[in-house]
């Protein structure tokens, strides 16, 4: 079931008064700069019923920043399963909910997501307000590659835990971004090294703020500056460059597999000389099938 957004233009009515259509509006807020709030997240901030708030002091700031009078009720990791049911409640009633986090986008690294698959379970709508997020800022900052790319989240404390995390990582051709506590980065960033090699990386704090900061270099460069420098202050998003495509030995290979073609079919030979040489699969079938279709 799906219903549309009503413009708030065409109800007649003052935006202060809950004029928005039922629905639960995901809505993004600043990461740092309050100007960096959406006119349409101002709209729907202005016409809901009610705002669910990570953290209702944060919230309160920027709606004051704004003119913006609205109710708030929390709505985080610790009330998530009294609240949903509230939530729910309230949408039932024909009341247009605004969930948001204390900055960026809703349901990135917060309990959002389990509200949303709650409501849409129930049938009822969910509308996004697309605006600011630390990831893709970050990303746009760090200088590396952004045609593919996975946001990892937080790493586990523990060491153990980390260096297992980063391992399954470590083949994945593309840009990792993480966040980070600012007191444990020197020792993820020498965790990373460790791992996933040498790498371009990218850390960037305090994103769109005073105080913004990008700092670019290998992960060993970067573990040795912050053991030096010490923690920084402020929100950290971490970057770290995809690995180096390995550089094949092209007569090796075709070597390889001609010897191999001689007596397995065409996939198999190539899924094990790929394995054999850790080069890319793909390449490594293209190039079976034009030695065996030369031969």
């Amino acid at each position: 079931m799906t219903r549309e957004l009503k413009p708030l233009a065409a109800t007649g009515k003052s935006q202060d008064r809950g004029d928005l259509t039922a629905g639960l509006y995901v809505v993004a807020t600043p990461i740092g700069n309050a100007r960096d709030i959406s006119l349409r997240a101002l709209d729907v901030l202005k016409g809901c019923s009610v705002i669910a708030a990570e953290d209702t002091r944060v919230t309160a700031k920027l709606l004051a920043i704004h003119g913006v009078q609205k109710p708030l009720v929390p709505y985080n990791d610790h009330n998530g399963p009294e609240m949903r049911p509230k939530i729910l409640a309230r949408l039932e009633r024909g009341e247009a909910v605004a969930l948001v986090s204390d900055a960026g986008t809703p349901l990135v690294s917060d309990p959002g997501y389990k509200l949303v698959r709650e409501v849409i379970a129930a049938g009822l709508p969910v509308v996004a307000i697309p605006g600011p997020s630390a990831v893709l800022t970050g990303l746009l900052l760090s200088g590396l590659p952004s045609d593919r790319f996975l946001f990892a989240g937080f790493l586990p404390s523990k060491a153990g835990e980390r260096l297992s995390a980063l391992e399954e990582l470590k083949a994945l051709r593309a840009t990792l971004i993480f966040f980070e506590s600012a007191q444990r980065l020197s020792e993820t960033l020498a965790a990373m090294s460790e791992t996933l090699g040498e790498r371009s990386a990218a850390v960037t704090r305090e994103l769109t703020k005073l105080h913004e900061e990008v700092r670019r270099g290998s992960l060993r460069e970067l573990a040795a500056h912050y053991e030096r420098a010490g923690a920084p202050r402020g929100e950290v998003t971490l970057l770290v460059g995809p690995p180096a495509e390995a550089t094949a030995d092209t007569a090796k290979v075709d070597a390889a597999l001609k010897a191999a073609l001689a007596f397995m079919p065409v996939k198999a030979a190539a899924e094990m000389i790929a394995g054999l040489t850790g080069t890319h699969r793909r390449w490594i079938y293209d190039r079976a099938l034009e030695l065996k279709n030369g031969d």
